[in-house]
């Protein structure tokens, strides 16, 4: 984080502590200890891997996430902590507003002095290690609780979160779809902690290339596709260095095989510069959002507007909102197109005009200029019409689902998405059974191995086979359950 804070970092050696294997069944908790399931708050789960890095991983789901929702990572910065980057970074309001799920991971005192999470230390933060491990054991955690889209999961974090965040995204290119660095460090930048002050405070005189070859030694052999990345850096940073964000850049843009020439520019609110690099389809695949006289921190915009999200506080500063345009880079808005190109407004009225058990009608006002108009259905497009109705079929019965509509012009353009709806087909929804262990195997829903409980069909562990232990499980098709404790 600031001066001070980094250079107490380098003359402290974390302190590591061993962690047997987690044995017992998933369990979630509120922050303050107490036993909770609800969705709409913010959640701990324990008993999520074996957890090499000895990490804590917090949850917040939406209260009506539909199934295939995206999932967003997201890391705090040293000194703070998971639930401090919950209420001040802006994350909760578009995963209600646009229906995703968000996994807060955490570290402390017992890890690091500064509870930093480690990108500077490869026993840590390449693939398979310590705490790179430990946050892609969240991330299958979360998908089997929540239904996730596995095609749709990205990473951002602040700092030392963002520098691990570059590291993750190199590590892991097979996981993440997209990632965002906020005032942070490229990938695999330091291998030691001796050698992280050198990447914070000085240019590395790497060519992109070589910026390029540590994502790919990441990870040797994977081919792609890679994650598409924003990069966020303030323009007066004495902690991380303004060079950084200028690194990402290069490292990324040569990953993509594209060159350092932004494709396009444009100036935002809060003094920001937003340059997008566009791949080989004309999509964006790199931005470096430069944000004029900001020091080290995450960018917030406190207000209500569509554009504006976060508090302010240490390390949250107030520019812009970084979260509503890194979301809208990564499609999940329901664009579905990287955050569109064209410049045809977001369509008004999307209506849900009636459902089936497995379909949805749709209407919508017409958009001048529009010849032709894409629907999304949670985030991945569903189909296109010309006309202002869409019929969506072949749909769960008793599912929700969540749609928007943009307009596209005659060149091809997508332009802004409208504001999102949720269809319901109808029909019975899957069921649903809370109940203790012994009880989930005694009704047929579960079996017993060895001292633990395993739902049946899926085989998630459950915990141990006993009456003290309580879970939700949901029949997703007959005979076939997986663990429902967030809601069913």
């Amino acid at each position: 984080m600031h001066r001070s804070i980094w250079r107490r970092l380098f003359r402290h050696t974390a302190r590591a502590v061993a962690v047997g294997a987690v044995v017992a069944g998933l369990t979630v908790v509120t922050p303050s200890g107490s036993s909770a399931a609800a969705a709409g708050t913010l959640q701990q789960v324990t008993g999520f891997g074996s957890n090499p890095g000895n990490l804590a991983m917090y949850v917040y789901a939406p209260s009506d996430l539909p199934a295939d929702a995206p999932l967003v990572v997201a890391l705090h910065g040293c000194t703070q902590s998971a639930s401090d980057y919950h209420s001040h970074s802006g994350w909760q309001k578009f995963a209600d507003q646009w229906g995703f799920a968000v996994v807060y991971p955490g570290t402390g005192t017992a890890n690091n002095s500064l509870s930093c999470f480690s990108w500077f230390d490869s026993t840590k933060d390449t693939r398979g290690k310590g705490e790179a491990a430990s946050i892609v054991q969240m991330v299958d955690t979360a998908v089997a609780r929540y239904g996730s889209d596995r095609s749709r999961i990205f990473v951002t974090g602040l700092s030392a979160g963002g520098g691990m965040t570059a590291d993750l995204l190199a590590d892991y290119p097979d996981v993440f779809a997209g990632g965002s660095v906020d005032s942070g460090l490229p990938a695999q930048c330091a291998a030691t902690q001796s050698a992280a002050s050198g990447c914070q405070y000085s240019n590395q005189n790497l060519t992109p290339k070589a910026w390029g070859d540590k994502v790919r030694n990441s990870y040797p052999g994977y081919s792609g596709p890679w994650p598409r990345v924003a990069v966020w850096q303030g323009s007066s940073d004495t902690t991380v260095a303004p060079v950084n964000g200028s690194e990402l850049r290069d490292q990324w843009t040569d990953v993509w095989g594209i060159g350092q020439t932004a494709s396009s520019t444009q100036n935002l609110t809060g003094g920001t510069t937003e340059s997008v690099y566009d791949d080989s389809a004309g999509k964006p695949a790199v931005a470096l959002f430069s944000v004029s006289g900001m020091a080290h921190g995450l960018a917030v915009n406190p207000g209500s507007g569509a554009d504006q999200c976060g508090t302010t506080g240490t390390y949250y500063l107030a520019y812009i909102c970084s979260s509503y345009y890194t979301a809208k880079f990564w499609g999940l808005d329901g664009s579905g197109d990287q955050g569109g190109t064209g410049s045809l407004p977001a369509p008004s009225g999307l209506t849900v005009t009636g459902t089936t058990d497995t379909g949805a009608a749709l209407s919508w006002n017409s958009v001048s200029g529009a010849v032709a108009y894409n629907v999304y259905r949670n985030g991945t497009k569903a189909g296109s019409a010309t006309g202002t109705t869409y019929a969506d079929t072949g749909l769960s019965v008793g599912t929700s689902y969540s749609y928007t509509v943009a307009a596209v012009d005659s060149s091809g353009a997508v332009g802004t998405s409208s504001a999102p709806v949720t269809a319901t087909t109808t029909g019975s929804a899957p069921k649903c059974y809370t109940d203790n262990n012994y009880n989930q195997v005694k009704a047929g829903r579960a079996h017993q191995s060895g001292g633990y409980t395993y739902a049946n069909g899926s085989d998630q562990n459950m915990g141990l086979y006993n009456v003290a232990v309580t879970h939700t499980l949901k029949e997703t098709t007959t005979g076939y359950f997986v663990l429902a404790d967030s809601g069913c």
